[in-house]
């Protein structure tokens, strides 16, 4: 049994504090509001997001993140891609203790992923950093349906330290060194799946869905080869089990998000209509500069920066996509 603070009680880090209770862990979650907390710790439910899920009673919440991360051995860490900074700048990680990253994104200004944000701002070594990716619609995970999931880090000792403390029966990681391969995966499927959104949402076909999460994988991997990933990472858990997912489900609150782009709706309304974070409406401009200065090709991603950005529409999108010159499929 291990020690561990989740630091954050959205959907993603409810789900997997859940698992990691279910483990055989001693899990304490760092909340912002204390209505929150005493829910968690009194009813066992998540009114926020899961009100009809029952949590397990060994689960407890704090208000306070020095107490939640007292004698941790894991630190997760399930705030969102581009708050992550912020927050680490204010608090005090234990020494020693392994920090896991559930966001998936890319950080604005910096084009830095979530281990670089960890190891630059709380100074952690890379061998005590680990990522948690692959297919993890957080629902899901929370009704203990099956699902299988990486666990990455620069040091094989470390992912399979964390794989030890989230295997459970219905919860199956695998363990994985690629980091870069693994965070780039989890940030860009959030944009390829906004504009499969967009498609579904505007009423095109299967065919149509499918075209762009296939191009959307070879997006994928271009940027990730050109940033020293191993490409066969995207066709694993972590790349093509994550867009999948990620494109196909309306659990999925970035393709939701798209799919109400596709019917006219604005950035500004959907934003203020719920409370869940699209981690793809952000990351893509990062994604985007980030593909730029190391020379790839990201026509997707482009024209996902240019809706969200309100210089293209969903229509117009899906134009400027089929209007592109023909290539080769590999190029």
């Amino acid at each position: 049994m291990s020690k561990v603070a989740v630091m954050g009680s959205g959907s993603w880090g409810t789900g997997f504090a859940l698992t990691l209770c279910d483990a055989g862990n001693e899990v304490t979650m760092w909340a912002r509001r204390a209505e929150l907390c005493d829910a968690i710790n009194t009813q066992h439910r998540n009114v926020d997001y899961f009100p009809t899920i029952e949590l397990p009673p060994s689960l407890r919440a704090v208000t306070d993140p020095q107490e939640a991360m007292s004698g941790a051995d894991f630190v997760v860490l399930a705030v969102p891609s581009q708050s992550l900074r912020e927050n680490l700048r204010v608090w005090r990680i234990p020494e020693n203790a392994v920090v896991v990253s559930l966001a998936k994104g890319i950080e604005l200004g910096t084009g830095l992923r979530m281990s670089q944000v960890i190891a630059e701002v709380a100074g952690i070594p890379p061998s005590r950093i680990a990522v948690v990716t692959g297919p993890n619609l957080a629902r899901e995970i929370a009704e203990r349906k099956p699902s299988a999931s990486v666990v990455a880090s620069t040091s094989i000792e470390t992912a399979e330290a964390l794989q030890a403390i989230c295997h459970t029966r219905s919860f199956r990681p695998y363990t994985n060194t690629d980091v870069i391969g693994c965070e780039l995966g989890g940030a860009t499927k959030n944009v390829i799946a906004l504009a499969v959104g967009m498609a579904i949402g505007i009423g095109l076909g299967d065919n149509a869905t499918a075209s762009v999460i296939t191009r959307g994988l070879a997006e994928i991997t271009r940027l990730g080869q050109a940033l020293g990933a191993d490409p066969y990472t995207f066709s694993g858990l972590a790349g093509l089990g994550d867009l999948v997912a990620t494109c196909s489900s309306p659990l999925s609150r970035n393709r939701t998000f798209g799919e109400q782009l596709g019917k006219g709706r604005t950035v500004s309304e959907i934003t203020a209509s719920t409370r869940q974070v699209a981690e793809g409406v952000k990351s893509c401009a990062s994604i985007q500069a980030l593909a730029a200065a190391h020379g790839v090709e990201m026509p997707i991603v482009d024209a996902v920066a240019a809706v969200i950005a309100e210089k293209m529409t969903p229509t117009e999108m899906i134009t400027a996509l089929l209007s592109r010159s023909a290539k080769p499929e590999r190029y």
